[in-house]
Formats: C-alpha cells, structure tokens, sequence
C-alpha cells in the first residue's frame, strides 16, 4: 500500500509539470501560425495601400484592425512567457476592445447592434480604468493560513506583580 501511495504522489506531482509543458509548447506553435498570419495580414494591407483598392477605406481599416488583433495576441503570449506563466487581464481587454472595434467597422448596418457593441467597448474601458485604480500587489494569500509567530516578552498584570 505504501509503494501504491508512493507511486501516485510521483504522478501527481508530474502531471502539473508535464500539462505545463503542453501548454508552454502549444502555446509556442500559436504564436508561430499567428507570426505567418501576422505577415500574410501586412502583405494584405500593403497591396491595399499600392493598388486601386486604396479608395476602400473599410477594408484598409479592417486590414489594420485584424493586424493589431494578430499583434496582440503574439504580445500577450510573450508576456505570458515574460511574466512568470501568467497572462495579464489588460490584454485580453485590449483585444476585446480591438475586436469590438473591428466588428462595429466592419458591421455597423444594424444600428440597435451597433449601440449594444459600443456598449461592450464601454464596459470594456470601465474595467480597465478599474483594473488600473486597483493596488498591483495583492496581499500574500498563503499567509493567511500561517500560524502567528509567538509573541515574545508578553507581560500579563498577573505576571508584573
């Protein structure tokens, strides 16, 4: 029984390591088809800009706006490497701004939708001002289960007389 209990906790303490691992190297993949797609997007817009197409003011402001979108998902996975395995909120706000942006350029036909898509943009921005406002540093929350450190030279009345 004690070997079987040995076994698992070698497993278990792996698993984490190994799910890691696939993230880290799936991650490195992404960021290398977003990296193609990223180039084949500037491509695309510099044949918008030296063709006749460059009297099509929405697909060049599509061209930009999927090229940031490409842009910051490639940053946000640097960070992630950067920041110690972590993803920082303020990323995934900038590219739900981004993409809200895009989608009201891109389908602004139905204005009902249009009002409820710069809604999101708002709420979007509220959060970030909120996320900025907030302290960075966030109280240790292990500490909280640590037993306080014995208060040394107490003295009671009962101990003073």
């Amino acid at each position: 029984m004690e070997m079987v209990k040995r076994h698992f906790g070698a497993v278990a303490a792996g698993l984490p390591l190994i799910l890691q691992l696939l993230l880290n190297l799936s991650l490195v993949f992404l960021a290398a088809i977003l990296a193609v797609l990223l180039i084949r997007e500037l491509i695309g817009l510099s044949g918008i800009v030296l063709t006749e197409e460059a009297g099509d003011y929405k697909a060049f402001l599509e061209s930009i706006l999927v090229f940031f979108l490409y842009f910051e998902f490639i940053s946000m996975i640097v960070k992630y490497f950067k920041e110690n395995y972590h993803f920082p909120l303020r990323y995934f706000i900038y590219i739900g701004i981004t993409a809200m942006i895009r989608l009201i350029i891109v389908e602004h036909h139905d204005p009902i939708a249009t009002f409820y898509y710069s809604l999101v943009i708002l709420i979007l921005v509220i959060g970030y001002f909120i996320l900025n406002v907030a302290p960075r540093v966030r109280p240790d929350s292990r500490r909280q289960f640590l037993k306080p450190a014995p208060f040394e030279g107490r003295v009671y009345r009962e101990d003073a007389e």
